[in-house]
């Protein structure tokens, strides 16, 4: 197996962009991808469904203080993203921080994080695809859970086989019906809680509420790592933006414009709308766990069915999740595939410039693992979402070790392409390592992070042996044929219908 090329030997290899001009991105994928489609996916690819339901655990565990474990890890995501920025709009592909660790690091690098990510991402498919079908099974009881599960798996999947340009379209409304719920919640939340919203139940209290229950770390300083581990995991995501570029009209402008605008997008959406429920109730207030924060707050100002409003909502992040997670996984799929380290038909496209293959062999991992979900909960599919919880983290960390190394053949190669570059470099590099690394370690102090990390670990460590025994292995077998082809040649006894498969 050949290394992989640098990035200066040629003027556009099979990984970097073609013509925007002609739709053509260089590798068979189709620049189907529009500015506005790639600005929205940058947007709401910080807004997960965990925003939703998952920060009213985070506001029981630490209190108000619950704002600085959000600010932390929207620090840690910034820097992160800083850093594939810098890489992703030198070098855009649909491979992302795999093929730059694939360049930087090794192949072993980039093969198990690369796997290791599309594994994420089709759990992440099951467990998208049950919570959308609880919602939708609580509207229309007569069909039932697995039904609608399978349903909009298959709508999904029909979309992203279609173009680029559908899920693009698709994840656009998805994203901007995100983005105006959670900026109307912002701005009316806000109003309400200085008390001037016409006709709102809640008084306002300004900022009393962050202080009046027990002070601002009612439950201690511990209580904001303890947050930081309910809410790092719902960041997941904001990396999506530099996968899709690589199909897009301008695929440098549009990283460069996701990379620059991530820390305003976290501080309203993450930081903006949790400072408004615990501005708006007191943090103990019992309706914020019984109903969900974003629910008990619009309660609390007399907004008629907040929880019909909030299921809307939350089945449309759901759906954008599954959305964006299975064409994140085709396209991871369809990298490792050009790459040589999966399946050749991976990396195929149709005439619509669609991966097909990679886009069916995630979407069939996906319904075997919500089969999974229903037969055996507890165990198996227990062990799929442990197995995969960590490896965000991985992700982060394998994305701050490539770009130590990458920003140094980009200058030495390109350095016209260094058009985004990562503050106070190297330092804050390993200041994210750091903070990527003190939070895997402090979540082996929790029960449910422990199984998390442990689990993890034995699902990167066995694809790292897989890829290095691997490539201990091709190397031989590639120069057993060789040799085997070169014996026939010299032999001079190959006939007319005779063929030889060297696979050089």
């Amino acid at each position: 197996m050949t290394s992989q090329p640098s990035l200066a030997k040629a003027d556009r290899n099979p990984n970097e962009p073609g013509d925007p001009q002609s739709g053509d991105t260089g590798d068979g994928l189709k620049a189907g991808l529009k500015n506005r489609h790639l600005s929205m996916i940058a947007i709401g690819g910080v807004i997960g469904a965990g925003l939703f339901v998952g920060s009213s655990s985070g506001i029981a565990a630490a209190g108000p203080a619950i704002l600085v474990s959000y600010a932390l890890v929207g620090t840690m995501v910034v820097l992160v993203m800083r850093m594939l920025g810098e890489m992703a709009a030198a070098r855009p592909t649909s491979g992302s921080f795999s093929t730059y660790a694939d360049q930087a690091l090794g192949r072993w690098a980039g093969f198990s994080i690369g796997w290791l990510y599309w594994f994420f991402w089709v759990v992440v498919l099951a467990v998208e695809a049950t919570a959308g079908a609880v919602i939708l099974n609580g509207w229309i009881p007569a069909v039932p859970q697995w039904g609608w599960a399978l349903i909009v798996m298959v709508v999904l999947t029909l979309t992203n086989l279609v173009s680029v340009g559908s899920y693009g379209e698709f994840e656009f409304w998805f994203a901007g019906i995100k983005v105006v719920a959670i900026g109307g919640f912002v701005v009316i939340g806000l109003l309400a809680v200085f008390g001037v919203l016409p006709g709102s139940d809640n008084p306002g209290a300004g900022f009393a509420h962050l202080t009046d229950a027990g002070g601002f770390m009612p439950n201690g300083a511990g209580a904001i790592l303890t947050g930081v581990l309910m809410v790092v995991f719902s960041f997941m995501g904001s990396e999506i933006v530099t996968l899709a570029a690589g199909e897009s009209e301008d695929p440098q402008r549009a990283v460069t414009k996701a990379t620059n605008s991530v820390i305003w997008r976290i501080g309203v959406f993450y930081l903006g709308s949790i400072f408004v429920v615990v501005t708006l109730l007191p943090w103990d207030d019992k309706s914020i766990v019984k109903d969900g924060s974003y629910v008990a707050a619009l309660n609390s100002i007399g907004i008629p069915h907040a929880g019909q409003v909030m299921n809307v909502i939350v089945l449309t992040a759901v759906l954008s999740c599954l959305n964006s997670g299975l064409y994140t996984a085709s396209r991871m799929a369809f990298s490792l595939g050009q790459r040589g380290d999966a399946p050749k038909s991976f990396a195929r496209t149709n005439s619509r410039g669609v991966p097909q293959a990679a886009i069916l062999g995630s979407v069939v991992f996906g319904f075997v693992a919500v089969w999974f979900n229903y037969q055996w909960k507890d165990t198996v599919f227990d062990f799929l979402l442990n197995s995969s919880g960590a490896v965000a983290l991985f992700v982060w960390l394998m994305i701050c070790f490539t770009q130590l190394r990458m920003r140094g053949i980009i200058l030495r190669e390109q350095p016209e392409k260094l058009v985004v570059k990562m503050w106070l470099f190297p330092y804050l590099t390993w200041v994210t390592i750091a903070m990527i690394s003190f939070v895997l370690v402090y979540m082996l102090t929790d029960e449910a992070g422990r199984k998390q990390v442990l689990l993890s670990l034995l699902a990167a460590a066995f694809v790292v042996v897989f890829s290095v025994v691997r490539e201990k292995v091709r190397p031989r077998a590639d120069a057993d044929a060789v040799t085997d082809a070169d014996a026939v040649t010299d032999g001079d006894a190959v006939s007319d219908n005779d063929t030889v498969d060297v696979d050089a």
